[in-house]
């Protein structure tokens, strides 16, 4: 049961309406609030100095996505004259004025901290960006050989006058305004030209430098000093950068598409043309030069944001990833295996043993690897039947186990979702892959996306056909699963298997199934189990019974489970919720929400796992899996949350996870109820940093 005090619900002589657009926080606002904590790491003296630039990097490519989705889709609305207003009352126009008006504040706030701070402090450092209009006479001369031999070459110079109309300008990529004069016989005319940076080049370009110092000049600079051969017999007044963010969203109609990847793949080459959303500029572009790109990109003054300094933080991963400092970054750390399986070379006879359960990246993934690898290897193995909505590139292990399976005589079945945001192109290419090797590949359903992370792994064992699975959090990409936290569930309970089956029935087939034993599954029963289980700690509290919900997610942003919880605020049943990202519940409404209590922990790992336990009159019921508490995950996506039935995996789960990290006074912030989040104070003499109490206990095994 839950330990910590709680203020009893109040009593009220009117009961307040539950669609009150007041007890709602804005989701977009709330995800600002996110990366607002994406920043405050990069503030912490405490981080080490290059984590805290790539806090910067993270915060920047953040904001990119947020453009090119959600703010994509806010215009999209306000052209289509849709004007429903959201859960916290705001109309899609008042809600891109709100993003504006918050945003400009955070974006000055970042870039003092780079400017005056960072950059400085790197310099100390040995790693140096310079001007190359300081550059002295050798390091010029080095320069001017870089732009003749390596990027005059590359470079299209576009002018913009009645016989040449503006230029396409891509989604992020960085461009020079270029203001020129030519001296005619009536005068002097003024002319406008748009010259592209090269992506195929590095933005960071190394100088000769001092031993044990990184001497670099940008690109986009090295470039504006060279100006003046690209346009022979036109003097170049001034150059200013600016990167224009485009709707980066898939619009695919899939009922009416014959071949999804086909329509997939024409998809995304529509998507370098999407409707332009954001106009950055370097600071001091002159006003003309402005209104002649937002009026070609058919953009408004709210959409203009001047910069001071680097456009396009995400770059600055480069810096982050240079050789050498480690004195400047975290201390490495190797995730650990669990005893049980040091030295297992039979992950199946584990399995059989009793659940497995890990939490990465503190223990290893390599265990799931072995487990597909196993199964492709295995001669008992008769078939392995997997979803995959993100993996590791090119050079997947889990993709070329697969393939191994197809080989060795496997029946295997994968499902790739082609709609995986940003990675819809590795997929095409593995989907393509897997089909030429024999895999039966589908793509799931219609205007689904599938982010559901499973495995079912089918064996034939000495005392019959036995069903192996893995139910994960997170995806099966061993790179992310360095740096993401997730949990894994290995299993071999017959119930579950069952269900698993009827899943990949469903996905592969045309299997229409209703309801499941013990899976929660989207869109079939995930949202009323889920407003079941919050609905019976209700009861229970309201019958004096021990109730308690404590939930990790990514995001809540689902209007009816906010509702439940209301519900069961006003019922008195404890409710902890450690949200990373955006959250529109409310806490602290008297009547409404005074027993719920909402934390995000930002550090050094991504915190990505969903866990969650109900009380359930003392007989816990625990769960892990795939989905957010969104609308998007429980009524448009295949997800599956599994319960862990393994009363020592429960308990670890509850008492070794949940427990430490509601207990983060270090890096978790507690919402407030005015929207706003307020980082603990952690005791001198008992600070709890989760993160670094799990890679403690990572290092004891």
């Amino acid at each position: 049961m839950l330990s910590h005090p709680r203020p009893q619900p109040a009593a009220e002589s009117v009961i307040r309406p539950l669609d009150d657009p007041s007890l709602y926080f804005s989701r977009e606002l709330s995800w600002l609030e996110f990366n607002e904590r994406v920043l405050e790491e990069a503030l912490d003296e405490g981080t080490p100095l290059l984590e805290r630039l790539r806090f910067v990097s993270i915060y920047g490519t953040n904001l990119d996505e947020f453009f090119m989705i959600r703010i994509a889709a806010i215009k999209q609305q306000i052209e289509a004259q849709v004007h429903k207003r959201s859960e916290d009352g705001r109309s899609p126009t008042e809600h891109l004025l709100a993003i504006s008006e918050r945003l400009r504040v955070s974006l000055a706030r970042q870039m003092r901290l780079l400017n005056e701070t960072l950059l400085p402090a790197i310099d100390g450092h040995g790693i140096r960006i310079l001007r190359v209009g300081e550059l002295d006479e050798e390091r010029r001369a080095q320069v001017d050989r870089m732009f003749d031999e390596r990027v005059f070459p590359v470079l299209t110079p576009l002018g913009v006058d009645a016989g040449h109309p503006f230029p396409y300008i891509s989604n992020l990529t960085l461009s020079l305004a270029v203001e020129l004069e030519e001296v005619t016989a009536d005068g002097v005319e003024l002319h406008f030209a748009r010259v592209k940076i090269p992506q195929t080049l590095t933005r960071f370009v190394p100088l000769d430098s001092p031993e044990g110092e990184q001497h670099f000049v940008l690109l986009e600079d090295l470039i504006a000093q060279h100006l003046p051969a690209l346009f022979p017999g036109m003097q170049v007044r001034d150059s200013y950068l600016f990167r224009v963010t485009r709707d980066a969203d898939l619009d695919v109609q899939e009922d009416e598409a014959d071949d999804l990847l086909a329509a997939i793949e024409s998809e995304l080459q529509r998507r370098r043309f999407g409707e332009a959303v954001r106009l950055e500029v370097e600071r001091g572009m002159p006003e003309y030069i402005r209104d002649l790109l937002l009026e070609a990109l058919d953009l408004s003054a709210s959409d203009y944001y001047e910069v001071e300094g680097i456009i396009g933080l995400g770059d600055l991963l480069a810096l982050v990833n240079l050789p050498g400092h480690a004195q400047l970054h975290d201390p490495p750390f190797t995730p650990a295996i669990p005893k049980r399986l040091v030295g297992a070379a039979d992950l199946f006879a584990a399995i059989r043993e009793s659940d497995i359960l890990l939490h990465h990246p503190y223990e290893s993934f390599d265990p799931v690897l072995q487990f597909v690898r196993q199964a492709a290897e295995d001669p008992n193995v008769l078939a392995i039947k997997m979803t995959l909505y993100r993996t590791s590139g090119k050079d997947s292990p889990i993709v070329r186990a697969l393939l191994d399976a197809a080989e060795n005589g496997k029946q295997v079945a994968v499902l790739i979702e082609l709609k995986a945001r940003f990675d819809e192109e590795n997929n095409i290419e593995w989907a393509r892959r897997l089909e030429r090797a024999g895999v039966h590949v589908v793509y799931g359903f219609a205007g689904l996306k599938t982010h559901a992370k499973v495995t079912l792994v089918v064996r034939q064992d000495d005392d019959g056909i036995r069903r192996y699975m893995h139910f994960g959090t997170g995806n099966y990409n061993e790179k992310t699963a360095r740096f993401y936290t997730d949990m894994s569930l290995f299993t071999c309970r017959a119930e579950l298997g069952t269900d698993a089956s009827e899943l990949f029935n469903a996905l592969t087939g045309f299997s229409k199934v209703t309801d499941y034993e013990e899976l929660l599954v989207a869109p079939v029963n995930m949202r009323r189990e889920l407003t079941g289980l919050i609905d019976r700690e209700a009861e229970h509290a309201r019958a004096g019974r021990p109730a308690g919900i404590r939930a990790k997610l990514n995001a809540i942003t689902d209007g009816e489970l906010t509702r439940a919880l209301y519900r069961a605020s006003q019922a008195g049943v404890p409710i902890d919720l450690l949200v990373r990202g955006m959250c529109v519940v409310r806490p602290g409404v008297p009547g409404v929400s005074e027993t719920v209590r909402v934390r995000s922990i930002v550090g050094r790992f991504l915190e990505h796992s969903r866990l969650f336990v109900f009380e359930n009159a003392g007989d816990r019921a625990t769960f892990i899996g795939s989905a957010d508490w969104m609308g998007r995950n429980l009524d448009r996506r295949v997800e599956t949350i599994v319960p862990v039935l393994d009363p020592f995996l429960a308990e670890k789960i509850y008492g070794r996870i949940l427990s430490v990290l509601f207990a983060d006074n270090v890096k978790s912030r507690e919402l407030q109820a005015d929207g706003s989040y307020r980082r603990l104070q952690a005791q001198a003499d008992a600070p709890v940093d989760a993160q670094q109490v799990f890679l403690g206990q990572a290092r004891a095994l």
